[in-house]
């Protein structure tokens, strides 16, 4: 088969068919190529490995991939290109809408069309994700078709000149704009607006037009290179002003076909503006307060939230997870990010009072009363949770019948029910065993549908129970919904968090138990947050069991937070190239492994002369160790903990050789009184002594190994001879920097993409900590927006970060929920203060040690005039702006604290909303710093220039527009 030419007619008829060509520059690696997909035969149908492959060719600094099919007038399909390899494997796709394709029926047969498009990559596709399409551009929304996609007005119909159809997708669009093709030809105006090509628009942000331009515009200049032509796409508002897209001139060359007719059609990708860039405040949903509250922040806080970052002229409110955590039933579950459920909401969140219209007076007075029980300095998350929920079935008892029967509610029903009934379910079994360890569950230990059916059937003894979870759900669901849309009609992007893991005792483990190695828990290796690395508890994920429905758990859950949010955080992005694996039985995050890894096998260190693996993984415990990190008291720790192997070497004895069998020993010595130092301190010392390894073996396969994280540390290590040093330091530095970024780069990109197609939200990653190599290519390959923390620079050789220097595809910040706020930060180290001072304020005095409001006002300067996309501030760190808010000791502002795993997230703004609407001084300083940065302000707090852009092009006093040089 011809793969350059091929016929895409299905008619035994001999009418002339158009021949339509495919041309985009693309520079791919060795071994792969670019193919075309489309929906129609001939183009794949759909089938990427039946696609069109292309030719490459080389057209000054360029590699143009072309090919060509005959189709008959009237085709249509969509369409979208592929890098593929040797055998048609898809190594990398477009992003954005399928581009979509139309021969025009008005064409005769015997014609030309030219396809020159340019690659979607990932950035290109964000104008289109919810965030900017539906909340920051949504008046773009509101623009009337003028004419049909792919409607020629002009014909080919003379050999000396060729029809060119100019593309062009404009996302923002202010209302009364008209967008220009201005160029060199005579037909694009000579530069002038007056005489150049008014675009009409096609619908879903698209606008294209077409004009007749003579071939003698291109001269041949030399032989077989025709000259080409300049030009450039501008919006002219219905008052005058002409804004010129940025960049250099785009160019269009003649290529003739040899054939009379010729049109060429010019996909010229997104209209360059200068970046649009915005500000957003972040605040755990817990956090809130206001007058209305229970104790807590509720869901319809929002709107108010909303309408005070409205004022303030930021454009987004960030939340951590919303989900229901429920595992314990006690404040444990203040840990956002260990969810019960990630479809759930979180009862926690919801507003009694608003349950219904027609609340008795009885529990009108108990709402009011438990007002002013729980309105304290901190969430108090087990009385809150109590009262919530004991109003809330009072309710429930007196309007169950009129809800549950309901429209809406059946409606909401009949689209949840997949998760809705597993959830109820798990939650009745929780109360019932009063356990969520379904393991303790007998027979319902193992999920089926039969089971189910039973427990959440309408003939059960228990089905009132069930009904309750349902109903709390719904109202959670209505509630947040309201706030949703408030937020998208007021111009607000709302931000919702996915967290890495679920909980073990969970009802997604419970469900779809074959999707978690629940043998496994997942951490992060030691860095910024903790010395000693995190174990965070969640089971790891069974990539490969995933991936055979295409993921479906992973999209379902995008899906579900795409009904509420147009914008996410993917926690600990890094988990998706490769997560930090422990055992089970593991407390801490040290001794852990990268899964997926190449780890180092036993012949490949037998090559480099290491042979004696029992030494190298298993704990090196040596008298000496033990005198010096328990002095007097080793005895006790050796013959309780250790047996002596030979003489002054021991192990760890069978019923204490894991950090949970350690701990649960320690306990119970601890209990009888004969610890003479704190459990705290005795456990961590042992731990120190079980985690003295230099390999660490993989469980499931005695011949592989991985080298534990910062192995000079170890005096395991520091024992070996040099040889055996010299040979594993070098083997660790390949394990963890080199060795596996390919493996890396490779499973993100088969993970990653399913997460991004199956929502329109925008997505931004959390890519703190011990950062691959491979991790920023592929978030600037997929549009994936990056977070930048000015203590915490991604660059090793600056102690702060320079937010002037960050990327326009980042989020920015002084600082976030798992570190100190800013007040805090600057006053806890009085060295780093005076460093910050001087290298970074500029000012070579010393620096008052109070985080006073000028300072505040500096720093957040700095970030909001920064080219990230984003700048999102912590609530505390906005009103450290103002002298009067910053009167709570600053650690009492701390949201969490990494290093200790049973942290009370409890911490509450100590201002109502309510309050905050009324300073106008401190919603003007916000908006102030944000407007005079160039950043976007909402429609309300920026008057009629919704966007306060500067950046439009230069404009000529003649009304006409100079091209760039």
């Amino acid at each position: 088969m011809n793969l350059g030419s091929l016929s895409l007619s299905t008619s035994k008829s001999s009418k002339p068919m158009v021949s339509l060509s495919f041309s985009i520059p693309y520079f791919t690696h060795w071994g792969q190529s670019l193919l075309v997909c489309g929906s129609a035969p001939g183009l794949g149908s759909g089938n990427v490995k039946k696609g069109l492959l292309l030719k490459p060719s080389h057209k000054d600094d360029q590699l143009i991939w072309s090919g060509c099919v005959s189709v008959p007038p009237g085709f249509t399909c969509d369409y979208c290109y592929y890098v593929v390899d040797d055998l048609k494997n898809v190594l990398r796709s477009e992003f954005g809408m399928k581009r979509k394709l139309v021969v025009p029926e008005t064409l005769i047969g015997g014609e030309s069309v030219q396809l020159r498009d340019l690659w979607q990559s990932g950035d290109q596709a964000l104008p289109f994700r919810s965030a900017f399409k539906d909340v920051i551009f949504r008046n773009s929304g509101d623009l009337k078709v003028e004419r049909p996609l792919g409607v020629f007005e002009n014909k080919s119909d003379r050999d000396d000149s060729v029809v060119v159809q100019f593309r062009i997708c404009c996302p923002d669009i202010g209302e009364g704009t008209s967008v220009y093709v201005l160029g060199t030809p005579a037909k694009l105006g000579t530069w002038k607006v007056a005489n150049g090509l008014r675009l009409n628009y096609v619908g879903e942000s698209i606008w294209e037009s077409d004009c007749l331009i003579p071939k003698a515009d291109f001269p041949i200049k030399y032989p077989f290179f025709p000259s080409f032509q300049t030009y450039l796409y501008c919006k002219v508002q219905k008052e005058g002003n002409i804004g010129l897209e940025s960049g250099g001139n785009r160019e269009l060359s003649l290529h003739t076909s040899g054939r009379k007719q010729e049109y060429i059609v010019m996909s010229d990708g997104l209209f360059r503006a200068m970046p649009w860039r915005g500000a957003g405040v972040a605040v755990p949903m817990f956090s809130v307060r206001s007058e209305d509250d229970l104790g807590v922040g509720e869901f319809l806080d929002l709107k108010l939230l909303v309408d005070w970052s409205v004022d303030s002229g930021l454009h987004l409110v960030q939340l951590l997870p919303v989900n229901d955590t429920s595992v314990h039933k006690m404040w444990w579950d203040s840990y956002p990010y260990s969810s019960l459920s990630v479809f759930a909401l979180h009862p926690l969140y919801l507003r009694v009072q608003a349950l219904s219209e027609r609340l008795p007076e009885g529990i009108k007075e108990e709402i009011q009363k438990a007002k002013k029980q729980l309105d304290k300095k901190d969430v108090d998350y087990e009385a809150t949770m109590e009262t919530k929920l004991s109003i809330a079935k009072k309710i429930f008892d007196l309007e169950k019948d009129q809800t549950l029967n309901s429209s809406s509610f059946q409606k909401f029903f009949s689209e949840n029910e997949g998760w809705l009934k597993p959830y109820a379910a798990f939650c009745f079994l929780r109360d019932f065993f009063e356990t969520s360890d379904h393991s303790q569950w007998g027979t319902f230990s193992d999920y089926t549908e039969d089971k189910l059916e039973k427990l959440t059937s309408k003939d059960s003894l228990h089905y009132n129970t069930i009904c309750f979870h349902y109903y709390i759900q719904y109202h959670l669901h209505v509630q947040l919904s309201e706030a949703a849309e408030y937020a998208r009609k007021r111009g607000v992007v709302l931000k919702g968090d996915l967290p890495i893991g679920v909980d073990r005792n969970s009802v997604d483990t419970w469900v779809n138990k074959n999707l978690f190695r629940m043998n496994t828990s997942t951490g992060a290796p030691p860095d910024y947050f903790d010395k000693n690395g995190q174990n965070w508890g969640f089971p790891t994920y069974n990539w490969e069991e995933m991936s055979k429905d295409n993921y479906a758990w992973w999209r379902a859950r995008l899906t579900q937070m795409g009904k509420y949010f147009t914008a996410y955080r993917i926690d600990h992005i890094l988990g998706f190239f490769r997560i930090w694996e422990l055992p089970a039985h593991a407390m801490t995050g040290l001794v852990g492994k990268f899964r997926p890894s190449i780890p180092l096998s036993q012949e490949e260190l037998e090559k480099e002369g290491i042979w004696d693996f029992d030494r190298l993984s298993k704990p090196y415990v040596q008298r000496k160790f033990l005198e010096e990190k328990f002095g007097d008291f080793w005895p006790f720790i050796a013959s309780n903990f250790l047996n002596e192997t030979h003489k002054d070497f021991y192990e760890f004895k069978e019923d204490c050789n894991t950090e949970k069998k350690i701990a649960a020993k320690l306990k119970s010595l601890a209990e009888k009184s004969l610890l003479i130092e704190s459990e705290d301190k005795v456990r961590r010392d042992v731990f120190d002594i079980l985690r003295n390894v230099v390999l660490i073996k993989d469980p499931e396969d005695a011949r592989k190994f991985y080298p534990r994280f910062n192995i000079e540390d170890t005096s395991s290590f520091q024992d070996l001879d040099d040889h055996s040093k010299n040979v594993l330091k070098r083997l660790y530095y390949d394990y963890y920097f080199q060795r596996q970024e390919d493996l890396w780069r490779k499973n993100a990109l088969k993970t990653l993409p399913a997460l991004l197609n199956s929502s329109n939200m925008l997505a931004c990653g959390e890519d703190l900590g011990l950062i691959p190599s491979c991790v920023h290519p592929v978030m600037q390959e997929l549009g994936l927006v990056g977070l930048r923390i000015q203590r915490m620079p991604s660059e090793s050789d600056v102690k702060f970060g320079i937010p002037s220097n960050y990327d326009y595809m980042t989020v920015c910040a002084p600082s976030c929920h798992d570190c100190s706020t800013l007040r805090a930060w600057w006053e806890e180290n009085e060295e780093r203060r005076q460093h910050y001072f001087k290298e970074v304020i500029g000012v070579d005095e010393i620096p008052p040690s109070q985080c006073v409001p000028e300072i505040t006002h500096f720093i957040l300067r700095q970030h909001v005039e920064a080219p990230s996309m984003w700048a999102i501030f912590p609530l505390q760190d906005m009103l450290a702006l103002k002298e009067e808010y910053t009167t709570r000791p600053a650690t009492e502002e701390t949201i969490n604290d990494p290093t200790n795993p049973k942290h009370y997230w409890r911490y509450r703004v100590h201002v109502t909303l309510d309050s905050l609407m009324k300073d106008t001084d401190l919603k003007s300083t916000i908006k102030n710093l944000v407007s005079n940065s160039g950043r976007s302000v909402p429609a309300s707090a920026a008057g009629k220039d919704t966007n306060n852009n500067k950046n439009q092009g230069e404009v000529i006093a003649n009304g006409s527009t100079k091209p760039n040089p």
